[in-house]
């Protein structure tokens, strides 16, 4: 103890004008340290990227059109971007989980056609109509997730083949019930004034009516994001994604994960479906045909890997965020609405590349 003490009190006499300088550099490193640990944290953050993009993008229209930031415009591309949104961030979660749903859009249809025809055609009340469709929605997605797991083939193609068997049904049944491929009328069912009020009404904000359904985004997103990083189900989605074999050598349910997971992207579905439906009062039997491609996209842009185990609910939320002020703003511009397209393919490649190094230096900093 003494020799210990003794050396330690010498070399703090003997040479206290080394001391000194060797301060600086400690304090410097101690700086750098800190910087690399705040970048390491924000490249973890799957959803930087897109809001980087998302500021460009809002900047860009800001400054060349007048209307983009004015309230019927803000109004405008918020409800744009909110049916996709909530659809892209239940995409992101099965993604996340390591699944693809490609029926998620002709889903939106097919719910908002079992609602439509059981209110028009049988004389249901509309929230028990809704009901049914929703047990329908929710039924398709735990047997995609369920042939998912039990046959191991991949949920693209088990997925498509529901996408095909929906729209089958979708127009088979409708044009069989109806005589054409509409049904309209539900403005006049018992219990649509009730529920269009919660899911298809404005909301007064500032003086510009604003789609309730931009709200109803903002309750999915934060929704899902706790699930996502505050909850164990939040914590097995990561799991099966990133490695199912393993995850199931800990105990993580994989089955029961990834049936929850396709159901909430057909919840999600249904939901979309009823807005649709309410809003507009009427569903065409091939709605949503190729929008599944778009959430996907959103998903993507918003930080999701296509190999699943990496990605953000907010960020889905962001990638939707950004598709709603670019198509919007393209109209706003007055451009031709074809530059979207070549805009879509930019971005999904950017975002592509983008992703892929983030997840590579968050791993490297990991270790």
């Amino acid at each position: 103890m003494s020799t210990t003490g003794s050396a330690a009190a010498g070399s703090t006499v003997a040479a206290p004008d080394q001391t000194a300088p060797a301060a600086t550099p400690g304090a410097s490193t101690d700086e750098d340290l800190g910087r690399n640990r705040l970048a390491d944290r924000l490249i973890k953050r799957p959803e930087l990227a897109a809001l980087v993009g998302a500021v460009g993008v809002f900047v860009f229209f800001s400054v060349i059109t007048e209307q983009f930031l004015s309230p019927l415009g803000v109004a405008t591309w918020l409800d744009d971007a909110a049916t996709l949104g909530i659809m892209a961030v239940a995409v992101a979660l099965l993604m996340i989980g390591g699944e693809f749903d490609l029926s998620a859009g002709v889903m939106t249809a097919s719910s908002a056609l079992v609602t439509g025809l059981l209110a028009t055609e049988v004389g249901l009340n509309v929230w028990v109509a809704m009901a049914f469709s929703l047990v329908f929605a929710l039924g398709v997605g735990a047997a995609n997730g369920w042939v998912v797991i039990r046959t191991g083939l991949p949920s693209f193609i088990v997925t498509l083949g529901t996408f095909f068997a929906l729209q089958g049904l979708n127009l088979g049944v409708t044009r069989l019930v109806t005589g054409s491929v509409t049904v309209s009328g539900i403005s006049s069912a018992p219990g649509y004034e009730s529920a269009g009020a919660l899911l298809a009404s404005k909301i007064s904000v500032f003086g510009t009516g604003v789609q309730v359904s931009v709200f109803w985004w903002v309750i999915v997103t934060v929704l899902a994001a706790f699930v996502l990083l505050r909850t164990r189900f939040g914590n097995w989605i990561f799991a099966v994604g990133g490695a199912a074999a393993s995850a199931r050598g800990v105990g993580v349910p994989v089955m029961r994960t990834k049936v929850l997971l396709f159901m909430t992207t057909a919840g999600a579905g249904w939901l979309v479906g009823q807005m649709l439906l309410l809003r507009f009062t009427s569903v065409q039997a091939n709605q949503g045909i190729g929008a599944e491609f778009q959430y996907i996209i959103a998903a993507v842009i918003g930080g999701c890997l296509l190999t699943g185990g990496f990605g953000s609910a907010v960020g889905a939320a962001i990638g939707a965020l950004i598709f709603g002020m670019a198509r919007q703003g393209i109209v706003f511009a007055q451009w031709n609405s074809d530059w979207f397209q070549l805009f879509l393919g930019a971005m999904l490649l950017a975002a592509v590349l983008v992703n892929n190094s983030f997840r590579k230096r968050a791993e490297r900093s990991r270790r």
